[in-house]
């Protein structure tokens, strides 16, 4: 069975076909109707893989606002049905913005800070947890302060490419750091480095299928705050790429991602046989275990959290949508300044 929660349906299970029967979206496997879900309760749909969805679903869909995407097997985004809409003149505002360098550097030195003080608290919290006197936490505490470097740094980015700059040497040292993060992992899942297209060891396989999952959440955010996915101010604009939803990414992956696939590998949710290496290399899970590691995320997404900014209690997979309508206001210009999102 599928899982359907905040909103979102996740079809993972190959040679599903989608329908829809007056106001309900039907999965059916095998010719067996396994879900009937009220399309009101639909934010967006993702389909993984070999799913089939009928033209007269993709029509209510398109009419109802619900984007569908299409991924990959294994995550990775082949095609996007975007529900139209959203106000022309937020759109035409958010066109206005790429034209505005001084808006632009603003926006990226924004969502790069909360990027770092997400990673730099991932370090600390890490550090937090492992037993007293191990030599681990000492270079993650050594690690955070580097974050707090860059941090220091961004006021000083005068250009797009040199806070672009900083979020890389951020990203490096967190990432030369994430090992020390699951310090009892077996060999097979120890971090070494990233690695993404492909994705090379089982690590980075769950990071690159989660922040694809992500990176949909984050599209289906955009588009229901009335924004175009496609144009965003810290990712440069590429032919299919949603460079807004990636920009909103950045600020959840620590936190939603990486503590999420932190804590697999720390409690042995997940383990080296759920994974299998294709030829050439590329390292993918299993059927079964995909299907059971995204219904565990889903579960962290119901999470009840207060949004520091808003001071409202939400569930975690609301954050982005959440977010993608502050940014729309800040586009407006009804607020002044973008406030990323920083847990703690």
């Amino acid at each position: 069975m599928d899982e359907v929660q905040l909103a979102t349906l996740y079809v993972t299970t190959q040679g599903a076909y989608l329908h829809r029967e007056g106001q309900a979206i039907i999965v059916q496997i095998e010719n067996k109707t396994v879900a009937r879900l009220p399309m009101h309760l639909i934010e967006s749909i993702a389909c993984f893989g070999r799913v089939m969805v009928s033209p007269q679903l993709l029509e209510a869909c398109a009419a109802a606002q619900i984007p569908v995407n299409f991924l990959s097997e294994h995550g990775r985004l082949l095609a996007r049905l975007d529900a139209p809409g959203g106000g022309v003149r937020l759109r035409q505002a958010q066109y206005r913005r790429l034209d505005d360098p001084d808006w632009r550097l603003i926006f990226a030195r924004a969502i790069v800070a909360g990027k770092v003080q997400n990673s730099r608290g991932n370090l600390l919290r890490s550090a937090r947890d492992l037993p007293e006197g191990r030599p681990a936490g000492t270079d993650l505490g050594t690690a955070a302060a580097l974050l707090s470097g860059n941090i220091e740094q961004l006021p000083r980015g005068t250009t797009l490419d040199t806070v672009r700059g900083i979020e890389g040497d951020a990203a490096r040292i967190y990432f030369a750091h994430f090992a020390h993060m699951t310090p009892d992992a077996p060999e097979p899942l120890i971090f070494k480095k990233r690695s993404r297209r492909p994705p090379l060891d089982p690590i980075n396989a769950l990071l690159s299928l989660f922040y694809s999952i992500l990176t949909h959440d984050c599209t289906a955010a955009v588009t229901a705050a009335g924004l175009d996915p496609g144009v965003g101010y810290f990712h440069e604009q590429r032919a299919g790429r949603p460079s807004l939803a990636q920009d909103l990414v950045e600020e959840f992956r620590a936190f939603l991602v990486d503590r999420f696939v932190i804590t697999l590998i720390n409690r042995r949710q997940v383990g080296p046989e759920d994974f299998i290496t294709r030829p050439g290399g590329p390292v993918e899970l299993k059927d079964a275990a995909r299907k059971r590691l995204i219904g565990e995320y889903q579960q962290r997404k119901q999470e009840l959290r207060m949004h520091p900014y808003l001071q409202q209690e939400a569930p975690l997979g609301r954050f982005p949508s959440l977010q993608a309508r502050i940014l729309a206001r800040h586009i407006r210009g009804d607020l002044d300044h973008y406030v990323p999102v920083v847990f703690k």
